[in-house]
């Protein structure tokens, strides 16, 4: 190739970053003004309404004396059920997949490939699921337990992908060295996988959790009624959660009924906030303890 030619393509080359770099740019501009003016649009109609009597005050016919309790109880109920039941099967699938099987077993390999294929299925296909087998076939009823195990079969294939990714980004020499000293397999997993997989591990299950709580239409499929005056007080209570409800309110014609829809919109954006804040301070330890 002549010096010539060689210049030309490397002038070529540069013209084509410059231009990619430009279209990402705006972009990610686009999207970040569009965040921004939702954002805005949100914080004008609910802050307003936001106060200690819309936290503890129960749905209403009536807009100006709606609250939230009954929805923020039944999300809570729900988040902390999907995880108790998620989390442990998710962890423990994902280090029986990746640490514990070999890689050229074939059963392992088929529960690989579903595991992949279960991740991007349509949520309204688990509350389906979650009809048929909570709802009606172990008669659960449309309960806050029914919700919960079908929120669980929806996060489990990313909670057992995250675990597997963060388990694979530890150094094997890290897994040598622990059976170089005489270590069983549980030894090593235990006291030195799991430790540094960690930080990843606890991303996973926030996003996870994080997807439950917004989810909508799993919950319709399994009974998550609009309208419900109390909150749960056991597992199998009827239940309603934060997005039924702001969803049954953005419907309602009255401007009241929005701008209670846009405070709660704002309370269920701090709670994921929240979430993930937790989800960084304990990655941020994890990374320090074991550094």
């Amino acid at each position: 190739m002549t010096r010539r030619r060689y210049a030309k393509k490397l002038t070529m080359r540069s013209a084509a970053n410059s231009v990619f770099t430009v279209l990402t740019f705006v972009a990610t501009s686009f999207a970040v003004v569009l965040l921004v003016v939702l954002l805005w649009k949100i914080a004008v109609d609910g802050l307003p309404g936001l106060s200690w009597d819309f936290l503890k005050s129960v749905p209403s016919r009536f807009p100006e004396k709606s609250g939230i309790y009954s929805p923020l109880m039944g999300s809570l109920w729900v988040i902390v059920l999907t995880g108790l039941i998620s989390i442990p099967i998710g962890i423990a699938a994902g280090i029986y997949l990746e640490e514990m099987t070999n890689q050229k077993n074939r059963v392992a390999a088929f529960i690989q490939i579903n595991i992949s294929n279960l991740a991007g299925v349509p949520s309204i296909v688990y509350g389906m699921l979650g009809l048929a087998l909570f709802v009606r076939w172990m008669d659960l009823g449309r309960s806050v337990l029914s919700g919960a195990l079908t929120l669980s079969l929806l996060i489990l294939p990313m909670l057992i992908t995250v675990t597997q990714e963060a388990l694979r980004a530890v150094p094997g020499s890290l897994r040598e060295a622990s059976y170089a000293l005489g270590a069983t397999q549980l030894q090593t997993i235990r006291r030195q996988v799991l430790p540094n997989a960690a930080s990843g591990i606890f991303t996973g299950i926030i996003l996870s959790l994080s997807r439950a709580m917004g989810e909508t239409a799993p919950l319709i499929m399994v009974g998550a009624v609009a309208y419900v005056r109390f909150a749960p007080k056991h597992p199998l209570d009827s239940f309603t959660v934060l997005p039924m409800q702001i969803f049954s309110w953005s419907e309602k014609p009255q401007k009241g009924f929005h701008e209670a829809a846009a405070s709660a919109i704002i309370v269920l954006v701090v709670l994921l906030l929240v979430m993930n804040s937790v989800a960084i301070v304990l990655r941020s330890r994890n990374r320090k303890a074991y550094k």
